[in-house]
């Protein structure tokens, strides 16, 4: 398939989605991951009315950008983080989704003049191999995240453990939605969580059903990588 067909494809399914759910199909944005894909599919994407683009690589991100220079595209940065590439993230990022720990918090936040937007990562599924915050880790930072006057964390983000049925992946996108409102009833200084990152190729539906207001969608728009 096309990624026109593609692209019309995904919207009817977050539309079904969002009937399921009673939602607004308006709260869910598309976020096309970029990773190993030419600047002419790119380009497609963005000529289809896609503004918002994800990069997991900085190198990758940053000949992107020189291709699209000129754009109106928002681009968020939703690899992992490495401390020594924070400064360069944030001069080229519209927004880092994959803040993955304090340390990341207090970096950034040492770092900018003026308090910058982003989301936090977290590890839901509480897997070795991948970064971010615990759910009770993150609950155990909140005061002292509450005093990074610098940092606003609008969102989290997590990737959560593979199932080919994306049903099993359910419990997972909703123990995020629930934490997201935890977080917002105790009505902390400088987290106000009004997105929730969740839902990629395979199981973005259940994402959306759950309260995804972000979708990052690579295979299932661009087609499978180096075809």
């Amino acid at each position: 398939m096309a990624i026109r067909e593609n692209l019309e494809l995904i919207r009817q399914n977050i539309e079904k989605a969002c009937q399921r759910a009673k939602r607004d199909p308006r709260q869910v944005q598309v976020v096309a991951v970029c990773k190993d894909q030419s600047a002419k599919k790119i380009k497609q994407v963005y000529d289809l009315g896609i503004r918002l683009l994800g990069e997991n690589k900085t190198q990758e991100a940053e000949i992107h950008m020189q291709q699209l220079v000129g754009a109106d595209i928002t681009w968020h940065f939703i690899g992992k983080l490495q401390k020594n590439k924070i400064n360069k993230l944030l001069n080229i990022f519209h927004l880092i989704e994959s803040v993955d720990g304090v340390k990341s918090l207090e970096h950034i936040h040492k770092r900018v003049d003026e308090p910058v937007e982003l989301f936090i990562e977290i590890n839901i599924g509480e897997e070795k191999n991948k970064s971010g915050f615990t759910i009770e880790g993150l609950k155990k930072a909140l005061p002292y995240i509450s005093n990074l006057n610098k940092v606003i964390v609008s969102g989290l983000m997590a990737i959560p453990p593979y199932f080919e049925d994306p049903e099993k992946v359910r419990p997972y996108f909703s123990q995020l939605r629930e934490l997201k409102n935890t977080i917002n009833q105790m009505a902390t200084a400088n987290l106000k969580i009004s997105h929730l990152s969740m839902g990629m190729s395979h199981d973005y539906e259940v994402a959306v059903e759950e309260g995804a207001t972000i979708i990052r969608i690579g295979t299932a728009l661009f087609g499978r990588r180096n075809q």
